[in-house]
This record gives C-alpha cells, sequence and structure tokens, in this order.
C-alpha cells in the first residue's frame, strides 16, 4: 500500500463507521512496524508494500472485539503473507538478471540512533539474511530485531515454541558465521566513506587501494535495466580501478546520504538518482560494495521513509 494512501480507501463500506475507524486507526498506529517487519523479512519495499496491502485486507475482516493484542496480531498477519510472498520472490531472483540486491531506502537519522534495528536494516545484513531459508528468516527477524517471544513467534510461522527455539538458535549460529565481523558504528562508517568518496573524486587509485580490504567483493544490481557487472568483483587491484571510473563521469553529483540507517554514496546524472552504492566495513577496511542501479528499486531514494520497531 502506499504511504499516500489511506487504508481506509480499502475498507468495507457496509461496515460500521465506529468499527472501521477503529482499524483503521489500530492498523495506521502500526504501519511502520508492519512495513519494517516485511521489509526485513523480504529486502523489497515494494514487496512489503504488498504485503502490507494484503495484511490490511484481512484486517478490515476481523472482529476486533477478538483480538486480544492488535500489534501482535497484525505483525502475525504481517509476517504469515510476508513468508508467502518470500517464497516467491526466490523463484524470481532464480531469474533475475545478475546479482540481486536489496532495495535502498532513505532513512532518517532518529533511524539511526537505534543501533540494534540500523545493525540489521544494514545492506551487508540484509545480504546475510538472505542466506537462511524463509522459516529462519523470519524466525531470526522477529526475535532478534523485534524482540518476540518464542510463543508468538510460533504462532506467526505456525511451528511449536520448541522448534522455534530450535530454529532461532540455528539461525543465529548462521548469520554469526556470516555477518560482519564486529559492529561497526555510523560513524566508523561515515569515516570510510568520506575517505573513499574523496578517492573517487580524484580519482586516487593508491588511496583507493588504502581503503578497499584485500579481498573486496563488488556487487552491481542492474536488474537487465540498466548498465551493471553480471557477476561479482573481487579484489581491491580489480574494484579501484571501477570506483576510481566514477569520477569521469561529467555531469554527475557524488553525495552522501542516509541509506538503510547507515552512511552511503548517491551517484545521480542530470539530478535524477542513477546509483545508490552502500559499504561493509570489516577491521576498518571496506570489504563490500554495493551498488544499486536497476532504477526500478531507487524510487524510495526520493523520500524518507519511516522504520521502527
Amino acid at each position: 500500500m502506499s504511504e499516500h494512501v489511506k487504508p481506509t480507501d480499502t475498507a468495507d463500506p457496509l461496515a460500521g463507521g465506529d468499527r472501521t475507524d477503529a482499524a483503521t486507526e489500530a492498523f495506521v498506529t502500526h504501519r511502520n512496524l508492519l512495513f519494517t517487519v516485511a521489509y526485513e523479512m523480504l529486502g523489497s519495499a515494494a514487496d512489503a508494500e504488498d504485503v502490507l496491502q494484503e495484511t490490511w485486507l484481512r484486517w478490515t475482516g476481523v472482529d476486533l472485539d477478538t483480538v486480544r493484542d492488535q500489534r501482535a496480531y497484525l505483525v502475525r498477519v504481517t509476517t504469515r503473507q510476508a513468508l508467502g510472498r518470500l517464497r516467491t520472490l526466490r523463484r524470481r531472483k532464480e531469474a533475475y538478471v545478475g546479482p540481486w540486491l536489496p532495495e535502498p531506502l532513505l532513512t532518517a537519522p532518529d533511524v539511526a540512533e537505534d543501533v540494534e534495528l540500523a545493525d540489521n536494516l544494514s545492506m551487508a545484513m540484509l545480504l546475510v539474511l538472505e542466506t537462511l531459508a524463509p522459516t529462519e528468516r523470519a524466525v531470526f527477524v522477529l526475535r532478534e530485531v523485534f524482540d518476540l517471544d518464542y510463543d508468538e513467534i510460533a504462532e506467526a510461522v505456525d511451528k511449536s515454541p520448541a522448534a522455534v527455539r530450535q530454529i532461532a538458535h540455528r539461525a543465529r549460529a548462521h548469520v554469526a558465521a556470516r555477518r560482519p565481523r564486529g559492529t561497526v558504528s555510523p560513524a566508523e562508517t561515515r569515516g570510510a566513506l568520506q575517505a573513499f568518496h574523496q578517492a573517487i573524486e580524484t580519482g586516487d587509485l593508491q588511496r583507493l587501494l588504502d581503503i578497499l580490504a584485500p579481498d573486496v567483493v563488488f556487487l552491481g544490481d542492474g536488474g537487465g535495466l540498466a548498465q551493471a557487472a553480471l557477476e561479482p568483483i573481487v579484489g581491491a587491484d580489480r574494484v579501484a580501478p571501477l570506483a576510481a571510473g566514477l569520477s569521469r563521469f561529467g555531469a554527475a553529483s557524488l553525495q552522501s546520504t542516509q541509506v538503510n540507517a547507515y552512511p552511503a554514496l548517491v551517484l545521480r546524472l542530470d539530478g535524477e538518482v542513477d546509483t545508490v552504492m552502500a559499504m561493509r566495513i570489516d577491521d576498518g577496511l571496506i570489504t563490500g560494495l554495493y551498488a544499486v542501479r536497476n532504477p526500478e528499486k531507487l524510487s524510495r531514494m526520493e523520500r524518507e521513509t519511516a522504520l521502527r520497531r
């Protein structure tokens, strides 16, 4: 559902006014939370909006008098819808042209202040979550990001609490082995980004080599709609010249902004967003560069997306 469409636009006109208003108020109250749950599970804002639309349609048919905890109920419905969507999305990714990257979101500074939420929203972390099976991802997100108890999660994923505990343990171990080696603060990322930005603008190849890890990985997502590398590019000696080449865009402007709660670079051509570049940092060096160029994934870069736990 678009942020510009009110939930009442899809409400049943035959429903009682007070009941419709109560349902709308509850949904609007939790909307940003529900979007965040869906986005964390899917890595796609467009699909997260579709999940919210489906959740709203189901919510309008619920007898509110039977719902003890509206927040928990809405999270449960959203999770179930996202799980179904995640399985469909995985099939779409198999036919995707080149590497698939999460859809970048322009985020407000207050999102970065929630360190735990910011860490899990980062492009690097979302790529780690991509390696989990659908149910593992749902359990990890609901437990580690939103701190739901095992009973609530069990209802959302249709498993027993004991099974959910086992899945959570397995997912935590899987993520721990693949996530960035230490918590990187936005300030550290900002420092690395500034050095990277300056090196690009000056075309200083040696400076780029100094801030890139020897085994840095560059992923470009054009989705077949914009030019991008079809395979990962590995190694500082290959990635540095590629990054330095950005300075050759004559009519381009390279700006630092807040993407998925972390500093990132946005390349604009003639005022239009052309590329969003996020990074992963380990031990003070850039180990991952993620360039999103697919125009279908850049629409959320013109306005801030409200996220919350």
